[in-house]
């Protein structure tokens, strides 16, 4: 063999293992990045409070899976602010001593404790912040900004990712004052947190409303100068069916039915009799009852089309979960039947035109109180900000 030759297998042999050292080192590079961006081990910072740099070298919180086949042992409302000092729950702030304790009867020179200090306000800015980016019913999107931005630069941005599929996506920032708050025109934020609702009445977040997100997510964030921080996909969607199947276990509606005891109503007479009533005729056509506050308590339906003249009954229903238990939308329901049987000479009848007598109605009325212990114990309860999301 010549020295030709010799050299030319030893030149090939260091070109070989150069270019294998370099594919081993793209790979390495590859895995960091794809570690980098889809990992689970971050901090929430809606779980932090303030910017220091000693609550920003703590160990990262992980996330929980939401359940809702048990009532939680304490309820506790996220908060954006300050961590209070612990509270029992439902107990008041300022503690009364006891005047029946007998260890305290037997050392009476023993002063008694100060009451405990009230607690700090809670802005509304921040309770609006926990109702748009909730992590009870969100998929948590942290954003860390490499230096602290004005709502008035990103506000345009943020406004090019408000929906994935049917599913809302809102973003808070951490004002420069030390509250969460909804992003708004004249604010300067120093972090922010963005938030995907994981269900709604109809579906469940899905993998590809989720893969969506992402890239749509990572396209904002180069936009304003941030890092998000993606969660796992596959415990993402974990949460969501876990709560779809919660909202679709209590997606209840309930009707009762006024049938006519003689001729057909007139439409144009009914219109008078449901204004004396108290109903709201809405644009779509439907009637609504107001409940005094820009919502409304049940509807009624005509059960016919805007061409007909006449109808043999009427239908009203209540959205369960979108009522508050203290606004008894089912014993209105029923009151404002009964009225309207006198008023209409009509008779109260269920779906398969079989009178309602008191019992039944009573027996609904029970369940209808059950339905919403069961909401209570979710932490979802019916008529609050997180039910009307839901079952919007």
């Amino acid at each position: 063999m010549t020295d030709l030759q010799i050299t030319l297998f030893g030149a090939g042999g260091v070109f070989i293992v150069g270019v294998f050292s370099y594919n081993k080192w793209q790979e390495y590079k590859a895995k960091k990045s794809v570690e980098r961006a889809f990992s689970t081990d971050h901090d929430d910072v809606l779980m932090r409070e303030g910017d220091a740099p000693a609550m920003e070298a703590q160990e990262p919180v992980l996330r929980q899976e939401p359940r809702f086949d048990a009532a939680p042992a304490a309820k506790a409302e996220p908060s954006f602010g300050a961590p209070p000092a612990a509270v029992v729950p439902d107990a008041p702030v300022h503690a009364e001593p006891s005047l029946g304790d007998a260890a305290v009867e037997a050392a009476p020179a023993v002063p008694a404790a100060p009451a405990a200090p009230a607690q700090p306000e809670v802005s509304a800015a921040s309770e609006q912040a926990t109702s748009l980016v909730d992590p009870l019913i969100d998929c948590l999107l942290p954003l860390s900004l490499e230096a602290p931005v004005r709502g008035d630069k990103i506000l345009p941005v943020l406004q090019t990712l408000r929906l994935v599929g049917n599913k809302p996506v809102h973003f808070i920032g951490l004002h420069v004052n030390g509250d969460w708050e909804p992003i708004t025109h004249g604010g300067v934020y120093t972090k922010m947190q963005g938030g995907v609702q994981l269900a709604s009445r109809s579906t469940a977040l899905n993998e590809l409303e989720y893969s969506e997100l992402v890239t749509r997510l990572r396209g904002v964030a180069d936009e304003i100068g941030a890092e998000p921080e993606v969660p796992d996909m596959m415990e993402v969607m974990a949460e969501a069916r876990n709560l779809h199947r919660f909202v679709a276990g209590h997606d209840a509606q309930l009707g009762v039915n006024l049938h006519t005891n003689g001729a057909p109503w007139a439409i144009s007479t009914l219109l008078f009799a449901l204004e004396k009533q108290g109903f709201d005729v809405r644009p779509d056509g439907r009637f609504v009852m107001p409940d005094g506050e820009g919502g409304h308590l049940f509807s009624l339906s005509t059960n016919v089309t805007l061409a007909e003249e006449t109808t043999p009954r009427l239908t009203l229903l209540l959205d369960v979960p979108c009522v508050a238990p203290a606004r008894d939308g089912f014993g209105a329901m029923v009151a404002c039947a009964k009225a309207l049987v006198g008023r209409l000479d009509a008779t109260i009848v269920d779906d398969y035109n079989q009178a309602l007598s008191d019992a039944a109605l009573a027996e609904i009325a029970g369940q209808v109180q059950e339905f919403y212990q069961e909401m209570d114990a979710a932490d979802i309860p019916a008529g609050s900000t997180r039910a009307l999301r839901l079952f919007s």
